[in-house]
């Protein structure tokens, strides 16, 4: 049997800095790009469109296509890539994780690098080559491009609303249970897990979860949590799937948003349904009680009027989400435990109504 390499894609550029937005236009072209088409999230344009052009112009850069989306509709995006001037040597996305799926699809179907400009760190999504779009008016997750670069301006992310924070701290909290899920997976031979995405996985989440700050929008915090959430997005690459950031605390999530009319942040919700299945797994409990307490992210969650029946229906829903993985919440035993925990745990207790 021929060993074999397995070749993935990883950014070529990654900057995370103070400023880096007024300066994107140099950022793009010293990587050897020269003309490129920019997608803004809604609103975005009008708030940084006038810093992004005045930088592209300094530096001549021809700027092909800009507007702005708030549709991830996939026969919409299919006609923004195809609309696209033969010319584009890149597609530029700015902003949440909406027009960050879009761009990064249209890069796919165009074979065209794309450049993802996350302006909040809600979720790891702006490294991961993941698209969440509306295909027949259902949510779902198809394989786009993982981006050529990320660049981040510590200072816009900063800026953003302080949810998003939150949601970016327990979406990357959640490797922990997502990789104790994986080493199930393996055990009840459903599963074998890749070394080195574990290792990236591990570092990543080990790396933030044992950062020293005095506040969540302290520069080096900010600087960790993107870097971290961007490690995340390279553990599923390496793996060529979402088994090393995303198991039975995120198919609580999924379910959750089947339930809800308005779901909450993604990593609002799995950041509690992280805390939630570490006490199922008895595994890192207690770092995730620390992590999400020292930060203020439980305080946040209680504000919310989060509710103890919609997790119990979310907890039963789960298994179905993915039905062919084996996470810890696909046992009948551990769903139970979880259900029980909603109501006897003192934590659970005071974050959901």
């Amino acid at each position: 049997m021929k060993n074999s390499v397995n070749r993935i894609a990883i950014p070529s550029i990654l900057d995370v800095g103070k400023g880096n937005l007024p300066n994107i236009g140099y950022l793009v072209k010293m990587n050897g790009f020269t003309r490129v088409a920019i997608y803004f999230g809604s609103g975005l344009q009008t708030l940084f469109g006038t810093a992004v052009l005045a930088s592209l112009k300094e530096i001549n850069l021809d700027l092909l296509s800009m507007q702005e989306i708030d549709d991830v509709d996939i026969n919409e995006i299919i006609h923004h890539a195809f609309s696209l001037s033969k010319e584009t040597e890149a597609i530029i996305g700015i902003g949440g994780g909406k027009v960050l799926d879009a761009a990064k699809y249209m890069a796919f179907l165009r074979k065209l690098p794309f450049i993802s400009v996350p302006t909040s760190t809600s979720n790891d999504g702006f490294s991961s080559s993941n698209a969440s779009l509306m295909i027949e008016g259902k949510r779902t997750s198809v394989t786009a491009s993982m981006p050529y670069g990320i660049i981040v301006d510590i200072d816009i992310i900063r800026s953003a609303p302080e949810k998003f924070l939150y949601s970016g701290i327990g979406d990357l909290v959640s490797k922990i249970t997502a990789l104790y899920d994986w080493q199930f997976e393996e055990k009840m031979g459903k599963a074998i897990m890749d070394d080195f995405a574990v290792m990236i996985s591990k570092k990543a989440v080990n790396s933030f979860v044992r950062t020293e700050f005095k506040t969540i929008k302290d520069d080096f915090f900010l600087k960790e949590l993107v870097d971290s959430l961007t490690m995340s997005g390279i553990a599923m690459e390496i793996a060529g799937d979402s088994a090393p950031a995303s198991g039975s605390e995120h198919l609580i999530s999924h379910a959750l948003d089947k339930l809800y009319e308005k779901p909450q942040l993604h990593g609002i919700q799995v950041g509690v349904a992280t805390y939630l299945m570490s006490k199922v797994q008895q595994h890192r409990f207690e770092r995730v009680i620390k992590v999400f307490t020292s930060t203020g992210f439980f305080d946040y969650v209680k504000t919310l009027d989060m509710k103890k029946a919609d997790f119990e229906r979310a907890i039963e829903e789960a298994p179905k989400i993915k039905p062919d993985r084996c996470t810890y919440i696909h046992i009948p035993e551990y769903r139970e435990a979880a259900k029980r925990l909603l109501y006897e745990d003192e934590i659970l207790r005071e974050l959901l109504i």
